[in-house]
């Protein structure tokens, strides 16, 4: 490996060796956490707290959900694995299955399986939905589940976020759109009457969207935050506990990323500090309590990257670095891979320097590790 003077990789000489196919990168999976219904993808039930690597080395992108996993490959290939109610994972069955297997096709592009269905995009700009269709979430114009991926009507999908019992997704014209159950109005649509196909919330400079259990934040190309939806514990950091439906700026204008847990929030700012608020129960905020926060609190640090909040009642948090390490905290029963189940209310690290994508599920953690041989 490549080193400069002073014993760190010159990411330069690397990035343009990987270009002239001198050094083989690779992209490793790992698992941990709650194993029930086979959702960690190690041929087993068995629970692990610590992350243990899933075959393969060529993994993308990872979508945890409630009790199933999705998995795209850098060829483009979809995989799934864990809990099937209702079809959640695409395989034209019910089956339960506990190690990756495919769902067909070669072009699939974003993916979010976060909690009983699965939204993905292609390539093409078209949007797949399947498995549970209670309150028309798959947005298909009808309350039937899907076994297999059904293509809701439109061409030009850009982002998508797979809630409880409602979806968003965005268009690539900046446009966002949402369907499904609205209670406590979480579509956005200034009324609470379920929909069972897209319909378009007001404005055409959306960027980025996260679907919470009763509740949404999206951000704008002026990285301004909007939340709506229920707004219990504060979730909505609006510093009150009023329901919105419709959205609502959350106070400044440099926000980047996003994540809605199931009754809490985390987002990044350009700056790379890193924000949560809501529900606070088992530290998940990081905020080294357990209080409530109606407004978004800075946890320590200054070099946050990628975040993700997760959808079980009982929360916890990832978040990577721009170091590339990995930190968790909040509930433990495995899933924050410190080799044991103590709760953590301050980010903690998992070993690890090359972590880059992260998701936390209801119970279990996915992550992938960047490898350069």
């Amino acid at each position: 490996m490549p080193t400069t003077r002073k014993g760190v990789w010159d990411l330069q000489k690397v990035r343009d060796q990987i270009l002239n196919n001198e050094w083989e990168q690779q992209f490793e999976l790992f698992s941990w956490g709650s194993g029930s219904y086979g959702r960690l993808g190690q041929n087993s039930t068995t629970n692990v707290s610590s992350p243990i690597q899933i075959p393969g080395t060529s993994w993308s992108s990872i979508s945890g959900g409630q009790q199933h996993s999705l998995a795209k490959k850098t060829d483009n290939t979809l995989w799934s694995w864990g809990y099937n109610a209702n079809g959640r994972l695409g395989q034209n069955s019910t089956t339960n299955v506990s190690s990756p297997i495919q769902i067909p096709g070669t072009s699939w592009s974003v993916i979010s399986g976060r909690y009983q269905h699965s939204l993905a995009t292609k390539t093409d700009g078209t949007l797949w939905a399947w498995g549970s269709n209670g309150f028309g979430r798959l947005g298909l114009n009808d309350t039937s589940y899907r076994s297999s991926p059904v293509q809701i009507p439109g061409t030009s999908w850009n982002s998508v976020s797979s809630s409880y019992i409602h979806s968003l997704a965005t268009k690539t014209d900046g446009t966002l759109w949402s369907w499904g159950s609205n209670s406590y109005g979480r579509l956005g649509q200034n009324s609470t009457t379920n929909v069972s196909s897209p319909v378009q919330i007001p404005g055409t400079t959306w960027s980025s969207i996260s679907g919470g259990i009763i509740f949404s934040l999206a951000t704008k190309t002026d990285n301004t935050l909007w939340s709506w939806g229920r707004n219990l514990s504060g979730r909505l950091g609006q510093n009150n506990t009023t329901n919105y439906s419709s959205p609502v700026q959350i106070p400044g204008t440099s926000w980047s990323s996003i994540s809605s847990g199931n009754s809490f929030s985390l987002a990044t700012k350009t700056d790379g500090t890193l924000w949560s608020w809501g529900s606070n129960n088992t530290g998940q905020l990081g905020q080294n309590n357990t209080t409530y926060y109606s407004s978004p609190v800075q946890i320590a640090g200054t070099t946050w990257s990628t975040i993700s909040a997760s959808a079980s009642s009982n929360g916890f948090s990832l978040a990577t670095k721009t170091d590339n390490t990995l930190w968790s905290w909040g509930f433990n029963q495995g899933q924050l891979g410190q080799g044991n189940t103590t709760y953590y209310s301050s980010p903690v690290q998992i070993p690890g320097t090359t972590w880059s994508s992260i998701d936390a599920g209801a119970f279990h953690s996915l992550a992938i590790k960047s490898i350069i041989n």
